[in-house]
Order: structure tokens, then C-alpha cells, then sequence
């Protein structure tokens, strides 16, 4: 066998531009596979770890009010009251549509949320400076916000923003808080963000209603809590299309569902270089039996046996394919680490997914050189002599 293979090493050798573009093929395939599982794996963990981030603690309650059928924060204030434990904070969501501005600068990517007290909590978040929203701003719907790092940094330049006033789609806020860095104040990340009491954010998009609840429940009893709250709301709608209970860990399910799809598809789609490479090896393999015909009727004057010839050529291709693989593999981690760096995420090629590349195109070599192999284990002796 070891002879075997240094004859298929040799062969290789003596053509080394046919056997590159013989295995090109092979490269490109193997490459992009790790490429994509890699980069699809990467940015599953980053979002799990998102998410992850947040608590797996946290129930989102999503609603559609009807004129029949409604509910107000009062009724699910009223519900986290009555949860007897499995609820232990609450905070209604809205989201606002708009611009941030201070004078001559103005942020248009910023997000704009309108909370309550317990958003503090929920998200675990902390202050530089100041305070957060509390329960009598929401009372009085008073025009007053808490803004992030990038937002304070970009509109006040170093000054303290605390007691300064913005405007937000035109409407002036006061501000009274500034979150801690989390993600070194960058353009559209979590430190990019302006928070106002919901009450006064629910007239602001136009709207007047909330239509988006966060839930903090007990970490031991997060299902418990989110049974609870179905039926409250069902009791209160009587149709499941008017409201969606979600967990975090749901989410993370689903992301993870998602991805693994896209994953697959996506490996589908590079695999089918794969087989135009089987394909090439194939050809290229039947016009080196074609060259080597009298080399073969040789070998079988001098008692070479069929398996031996099918043995040769078939290693020859495996040999061909597999040198391909690993350049692929090669190739294939530093684009990774280069697009995971450019991204912005952390990404690596796992042991399992190396390894399957490897065989799927040892494989092939083996699949797509058998056919070859054996029309050359097939010529009759007299007839190899003959060619010329």
C-alpha cells in the first residue's frame, strides 16, 4: 500500500499544474464549506450570546387590542401583582420612530424606547450617572429621558448631560440619567439609546397604545410564569391571535433553528462545486489511463494483477483529492478568521466540521476515480501493449 501511495505522489508530481487544476475544484468547494459553517456558526453563538445576555429569565408578552377586547399597563400590572412570586418585575415597550437632536447634531439611528421602572431590572442595567426612569415620571408623563454613552458623548462632547435638554422629534426632554458603557459607545449598538417614560413615548409614536410588555419571572419558574400569563390573556381576548407569550429561551430556539437551515442550505449550494470537482477528477483520471495504456499492459505482462491496477488509479485519485481537502481546510481558516474579524465576530472551524471536509473529499476521489480505475484494471494486456 505504502508503495501505492508514493506511486500515486508520483504521478501527481510529474504533472503539478494538472493535478493543481485538477484539485482546484476540490479547494474552492471545501473552502467555502468551512467558510459558511464556520461564519453561520460564529454568529449563532454571538446571537445566543445576546440573548444570553439578557437573562434567560425574561417573558415577552406581545398584544393586539381590539375595540372589544384590551388591555392597559394597569391590567398587567395587575397580573404581575396576582403571580404570586413567579412574576417579580414588569415594564411596558415602546418603541419611537424618530431623530435625537442637541443643537446642530442630530443622531437618526438612535434607538428610542418608552419604558417604566422595572426596565432597569429586567436588563440589568447600570448608571454613570444620574437616575433612571421612575413611577412618577410615567404619572405625569413628564419629558424626561436617560441616554446612553454614544448619545451623551456625541451630543454634549465631554459637558455633563445631566439636567441639559434634547429634542426628540422636535419635543424637548430633559435629561436625567446616563447609562454605563457596554459596547464601547459605538454608532447604532446598546449604547446608542434614549429612554423615556412609556406614557410619554406612547403619545409621542402616535399611537397612545402599548402594545409590548417585559417580564422579569423567576428564574426556577420561567414556564410556570409564562403559562400563567397565557391564561390571564386568553381570559381577557378569548383568541390566541390576539397575543404571543415568548421566552427568551424560545428565541434562542428559534435563532438557533434558523441558522441551522440558512446553515445547511448554504452548504448544499457550496457542496455542488464539490461534485463538479468529482466530475473533473473523473475526466481526468480516464485521460490518464488513455496515457498510460501501454504502461499498464506492462505491468499486467509482468503479473500485476487487476486489483492492483484498480488499487493504483483509485488511490491516485483519493490521493489527488485529499491534497485538495487540506489545502481547502487551510485556505478556508484564515478567510474565516479574516471575514470573523471583519464582521465583528468570533469565528473558528470546528474539529467536526475539518474533519468531515476531509473525508467528503477523500471521498469523492474515491467515488469519481473508481469508474477510471476500473477501465484501467479492464484493459487486456495484448491490446495495452499495442497502444501507442
Amino acid at each position: 500500500m505504502l508503495q501505492t501511495f508514493q506511486l500515486a505522489l508520483k504521478s501527481l508530481a510529474a504533472r503539478p499544474l494538472r493535478a493543481f487544476l485538477t484539485m482546484l475544484g476540490i479547494i474552492i468547494g471545501v473552502t467555502a464549506v468551512i467558510v459558511l459553517v464556520s461564519l453561520m456558526n460564529g454568529m449563532t453563538n454571538y446571537i445566543v450570546e445576546s440573548f444570553s445576555d439578557l437573562g434567560a429569565d425574561q417573558v415577552t408578552v406581545t398584544v393586539t387590542n381590539t375595540d372589544s377586547r384590551n388591555v392597559e399597563p394597569e391590567d398587567l400590572y395587575e397580573m404581575l401583582e396576582d403571580s404570586d412570586g413567579l412574576l417579580l418585575e414588569m415594564t411596558p415597550v415602546a418603541s419611537v420612530m424618530g431623530s435625537v437632536r442637541k443643537e446642530d447634531v442630530t443622531l437618526n439611528r438612535t434607538s428610542v424606547t418608552g419604558v417604566a421602572e422595572g426596565y432597569f431590572a429586567i436588563n440589568g442595567l447600570e448608571l454613570s450617572s444620574g437616575r433612571f426612569i421612575t413611577y412618577s415620571d410615567t404619572e405625569a408623563e413628564l419629558k424626561a429621558c436617560v441616554v446612553g454613552s454614544y448619545v451623551a458623548q456625541e451630543l454634549f462632547s465631554g459637558e455633563d448631560p445631566i439636567g441639559q435638554r434634547i429634542k426628540i422629534n422636535g419635543q424637548p426632554y430633559q435629561v436625567v440619567g446616563v447609562l454605563a458603557e457596554e459596547a464601547d459607545s459605538e454608532e447604532g449598538s446598546s449604547d446608542d439609546c434614549v429612554y423615556l417614560p412609556y406614557s410619554s413615548a406612547a403619545k409621542l409614536s402616535g399611537s397612545g397604545r402599548i402594545s409590548q410588555y417585559s417580564f422579569l419571572a423567576e428564574e426556577s419558574a420561567v414556564d410556570e410564569a409564562k403559562s400563567y400569563l397565557e391564561q390571564k390573556l386568553f381570559a381577557v381576548f378569548g383568541d390566541e391571535d390576539l397575543y404571543s407569550v415568548t421566552t427568551l429561551a424560545e428565541m434562542m430556539e428559534m435563532v438557533e433553528t434558523i441558522t441551522g437551515m440558512m446553515t445547511g442550505l448554504l452548504v448544499g449550494i457550496a457542496g455542488i462545486s464539490l461534485l463538479v470537482a468529482g466530475v473533473g477528477i473523473m475526466n481526468i483520471q480516464l485521460v490518464s489511463v488513455t496515457e498510460r495504456t501501454r504502461e499498464i499492459g506492462i505491468r499486467k505482462a509482468l503479473g500485476a494483477k487487476r486489483r492492483v491496477i484498480l488499487r493504483q488509479f483509485v488511490v491516485e485519485a483519493a490521493v489527488q483529492s485529499s491534497l485538495g481537502g487540506v489545502l481547502g481546510i487551510l485556505l478556508g481558516a484564515v478567510l474565516t478568521y479574516v471575514a470573523a474579524s471583519l464582521i465583528g465576530f468570533d469565528a473558528a472551524p470546528s474539529a467536526g466540521v475539518v474533519a468531515v471536509a476531509f473525508f467528503v473529499s477523500a471521498g469523492i476521489g474515491v467515488l469519481f476515480g473508481y469508474m477510471p480505475a476500473r477501465r484501467a484494471a479492464m484493459l487486456h494486456p495484448i491490446d495495452a501493449l499495442r497502444s501507442e
